[in-house]
């Protein structure tokens, strides 16, 4: 049976390994809906690749742009949020959530509260309102998959097993490019080389979140919400070859790892083909070439976004909202050589500390809180610089 995918995000990294998969295995798969934030160009050429009924671009001003160029195709074309939230609900089995930042959250909560499988590659989604993703999905019947490598190993681990047997969750962490660095030159880092991961192949923004390991935090918050454990029974180990995605420890101490190589498209096509399997052209595993799996405990005196980001967890409320905010701002700072490296962490610890604590009832409210930390933030950063 041919399984219809709905891609918010595709032209994005996600977005294109997606792809890549699906124009593998085209008996497979029918690709219903494709969006896109500005990339008109790529996001037609998308749509004409795979027969997708609708394409939406989220900038309103670029759908002259968009229709002219699927003129004659076939596919619908749509602009803004509305008809982001329609390419979210359309027709489809799996709905793939790659849309990066908080313009994911209202088509991700349509696509959850219509009941569909969600395969979700937007951290924010359950990182800023995860508490309310998760209770859509019990009243609707949706299926949150996810598809961050780390939490797709858990997925993989947790399957045939009981929540009840699980003692503790492992989050692997590469250490970023300042894993072995002096706090000397953390300090002096450049953008240039905290975008440089020695391991995966990402965009700048998460690039520079594994660097201070605020990317771990961020997850150690999607854990929370995906499996439903306390933050005591949530751990993250510094494994630098990334080969072990994450592991499972049991009540029985079993500990369950799943490992492969750092291709985005394993956690991609175990979402797609969910609960089977299909082929993927990615290296295989050579454990001899591997030859040694490294571990070490994380050092929160270096990198203290991570012990930043469990405060949050545990905080609850709005601080996760204001954790992701604040550092969004911060670390966009850093990239356009605004503020260093080592005040990232600082604007995120300020922003938290102006936090109420608040729980967000609602995307609207998700939203507001979000807007108004990015307005704290810049102001933050103006004032320590003039």
């Amino acid at each position: 049976m041919t399984r219809k995918i709905a891609i918010l995000g595709a032209t994005g990294s996600i977005g294109k390994s997606t792809l890549d998969l699906i124009e593998r295995n085209r008996n497979r798969y029918e690709v219903t809906a494709v969006t896109a934030s500005t990339s008109v160009d790529a996001l037609a050429d998308v749509a004409r690749r795979t027969g997708a009924r609708l394409a939406v671009i989220a900038d309103e001003a670029r759908l002259g742009d968009l229709e002219e160029l699927l003129a004659g195709s076939g596919c619908r074309a749509a602009a803004g949020s509305e008809s982001l939230v329609e390419a979210a609900t359309v027709e489809a089995d799996v709905v793939i959530a790659a849309i990066v930042g908080c313009a994911g959250l209202g088509p991700v909560m349509a696509a959850v509260e219509a009941g569909r499988t969600v395969a979700l590659a937007n951290k924010e989604a359950l990182v800023t309102a995860g508490a309310l993703m998760t209770d859509a999905a019990a009243s609707s019947g949706a299926t949150l998959l996810p598809v961050d490598s780390e939490h797709n190993a858990i997925f993989q681990c947790l399957a045939g097993n009981r929540a009840q047997d699980v003692s503790r969750i492992i989050l692997t962490a590469s250490g970023g490019p300042f894993r072995t660095a002096s706090a000397e030159t953390v300090r002096a880092a450049t953008p240039a080389q905290a975008v440089a991961h020695p391991n995966w192949s990402m965009g700048a923004k998460i690039s520079v979140d594994s660097a201070t390991l605020m990317n771990k935090g961020l997850e150690l918050i999607e854990a929370h919400y995906l499996f439903g454990l306390p933050s005591a029974q949530l751990d993250v180990v510094i494994h630098p070859q990334s080969v072990i995605h994450s592991m499972v420890e049991f009540v029985d101490g079993s500990v369950l790892a799943q490992l492969g190589t750092p291709d985005m498209r394993i956690p991609i096509a175990y979402a797609l083909a969910w609960p089977e399997r299909m082929r993927t052209p990615a290296q295989r595993l050579d454990l001899t070439a591997v030859a040694r799996l490294d571990f070490e405990a994380p050092d929160f005196d270096r990198f203290p976004a991570l012990k930043l980001a469990r405060h949050a967890l545990e905080a609850g409320g709005d601080a996760p909202v204001v954790l992701n905010a604040a550092n969004e701002i911060a670390v966009a700072s850093f990239l356009s050589g605004e503020i260093s490296f080592p005040e990232i962490v600082r604007v995120v610890e300020e922003a938290i500390g102006d936090a109420d604590f608040d729980a967000p009832r609602s995307i609207g409210d998700v939203l507001e809180i979000d807007r108004v930390t990015r307005e704290r933030a810049r102001a933050m950063m103006k004032a320590n610089c003039s």
